[in-house]
């Protein structure tokens, strides 16, 4: 549960601000000034999507998890 919550959290934070989230992760990983390409931000915003489906979706196959 709390890992669907997670996913849920950081899905949508891709989703809504995704240059803020891997900026963020990126200053954390990298010194100093990194360059992206403009690519990397769509790639969050799909990412930020599978984690939201993912979320929304997990424990719905009638496996009985509530």
């Amino acid at each position: 549960m709390l890992l669907r919550v997670a996913a849920l959290v950081i899905g949508i934070l891709e989703l809504l601000a995704p240059r803020k989230v891997v900026d963020f992760w990126m200053s954390l990983a990298a010194e100093g000034d990194v360059d992206l390409r403009s690519w990397v931000y769509t790639a969050a915003r799909i990412e930020g999507v599978a984690l939201v489906v993912w979320a929304l979706t997990r424990g719905r196959s009638g496996s009985g998890e509530a």
